[in-house]
Formats: structure tokens, C-alpha cells, sequence
């Protein structure tokens, strides 16, 4: 008889709305395009359809969304943004998950074990030889495990009497022509450099300008990048990567924020899953 059911109605009757909200900074950055992928086909899986948000543009974007977990318009959160008082997210009662920022006791976090990753970095650059190495971070005042990578780095490599220089980019900077200018920055600062680290866009920046500088890689710079998104298989020569483990990060986060959402318990707080080394020929 060509009925169709009405799905606000039975979400409404249900108490839900089937939606799940995923808060990013920049859909067009590989690490989230990647991870946003994930997470929409493991929520379709389930039932659930996903409403991808994107916060970057405007400081009140990220209060909004909150707002329509408050109002019941998405019946969860999945936040890798966190530019609010933390007292706004501490103050919700609905179910929200953290990917790789801290807010607080309350609200649970994944992420990956980036204290591992900067130091399997750092013992590849001393195999290697290197004696002046230039990192690239994220703004320092963003609440992220993140940093741990870049700590455990320098800390590392400084005892065993290697140069680390920390180069701090601005906040919420993610597009590549940006990192293609401190990349050139990098080389005008610091040309004597033996080695380069970096999430995945800032280690190609780097490695496109030095073979603009007739820099031989990794014969005089070694590169080793962070993340191991997509975009690491589509340049040349093959980069050398710390790998988050991309898609197992985004199957995690639905199984916790549905576990949420259903009112069951969440066993821990915090899950930090591990990080591999791939291989290419940039050290």
C-alpha cells in the first residue's frame, strides 16, 4: 500500500534519533578523512547513521554540536576537537568519547600509544646516524596525548647527545600549503639537519622541498613521518612511517560511544591502542 514508516516518529517514541555526531577540525586532513571514513561504515553496521561536523571555521561551531547532544538531536558524540572550557563538556550527562584529547576524568579517550611511536622514531634516527634532528608539533596548548611523541623524542635522542629543534605550529592549521611554508622555513633556519619528524603532511612538505634543494634523501636528511595515512602510498620515494592504527582506532570509538548510548558501563576510561613501524626509503 506504499506506507512508509516515519522515522522521527519512532525515534522520538524510541527516545533516540540513530544518529551519531563526529567532530573534527578539518575533514580534508588524511588523519581524519581516514578515521570519519571508519567510523561511518562501522556505525552503518550498527544501525546508525553519522553526522560528520567540521570545526575549524568558526570558534562556536564546536558549542553548537554540543548543544545538539543536549537537545537530543544526535544521541552521541565522537570528539577530536576540544577548543571549549572543559567545564562545558564536564557538565554534559550524555554519551560522549574523546579521540585523542583529554577532557577531562569524566569523558573516556582513545588513542594511540605515541609515547611508543616517538620513541621507536627516536632509536631509528641514532641507528641512522643522525645528530641534528627538527620535529614538527601541533600548538603545544592543545590537550592532547599527542604530544607524548614529541616528548619522548627529544627526551631520548637529547640523552644521548643528539640536537632536537621543535618547530610549534599555529592552531588549527591543516591545510598543505601552510606546512609547504615551514617546510621552507625549516631549511632557511636549519640547513645543516640530518633528520626530520613529523605527522604525515608535514614529513611531505619537508621531503618535497628538499628535493627542490637537491637535498638526497635519506642520504644527507633522513625523514620519518607520523600518522601512516593514504597519503603516505602516493609519493617518492616511499616514506617511513609510524603508523597509527587508523581503522581500529574508529572501530574502537563506535563500539565505546554505542556501549554509551545503550547505558552499559565502560570498563576503561582510557584506550590506547599500539603503534607499528613501516618501513620506506626516506631513513
Amino acid at each position: 500500500m506504499n506506507y512508509t514508516p516515519n522515522e522521527l516518529a519512532r525515534n522520538l517514541f524510541k527516545k533516540r534519533t540513530g544518529i551519531v555526531a563526529i567532530l573534527v577540525p578539518d575533514l580534508s586532513h588524511p588523519f581524519f578523512c581516514e578515521f570519519t571514513k571508519y567510523c561511518e561504515i562501522e556505525l552503518y553496521k550498527n544501525g546508525y547513521k553519522t553526522m560528520v561536523c567540521n570545526t575549524i571555521q568558526e570558534s562556536n561551531r564546536e558549542r553548537d554540536y554540543i548543544d545538539m547532544l543536549n537537545r537530543h538531536m544526535v544521541d552521541g558524540i565522537i570528539t577530536g576537537v576540544h577548543s571549549l572550557d572543559m567545564q562545558e563538556y564536564l557538565n554534559l550527562n550524555h554519551p560522549i568519547l574523546a579521540l585523542d584529547r583529554y577532557i577531562g576524568d569524566k569523558i573516556p579517550l582513545i588513542g594511540s600509544d605515541h609515547q611508543k611511536g616517538g620513541m621507536m622514531a627516536a632509536e631509528l634516527f641514532l641507528q641512522r646516524g643522525c645528530r641534528h634532528v627538527v620535529q614538527v608539533r601541533t600548538y603545544a596548548m592543545v590537550p592532547t596525548p599527542a604530544h607524548d611523541r614529541h616528548t619522548s623524542l627529544q627526551t631520548y635522542l637529547t640523552l644521548h647527545g643528539v640536537r632536537v629543534d621543535t618547530i610549534e605550529l599555529e592552531w588549527n592549521h591543516f591545510d598543505f600549503p601552510y606546512f609547504a611554508r615551514i617546510a621552507a622555513e625549516i631549511f632557511d633556519k636549519y640547513p645543516d639537519m640530518d633528520g626530520m619528524f613529523g605527522s604525515d603532511f608535514a614529513a611531505i612538505a619537508v621531503l618535497k622541498e628538499a628535493q627542490k634543494r637537491n637535498v638526497k634523501i635519506p642520504e644527507e636528511l633522513k625523514i620519518i613521518a607520523y600518522d601512516g595515512t593514504y597519503i603516505t602510498d602516493a609519493i617518492s620515494p616511499a616514506l617511513t612511517v609510524i603508523v597509527q592504527p587508523i581503522e581500529l582506532l574508529a572501530r574502537h570509538s563506535v563500539e565505546y560511544i554505542l556501549r554509551m548510548i545503550a547505558g552499559y558501563p565502560i570498563d576503561h576510561k582510557r584506550l590506547t591502542l599500539d603503534v607499528s613501524l613501516k618501513m620506506g626509503n626516506t631513513a
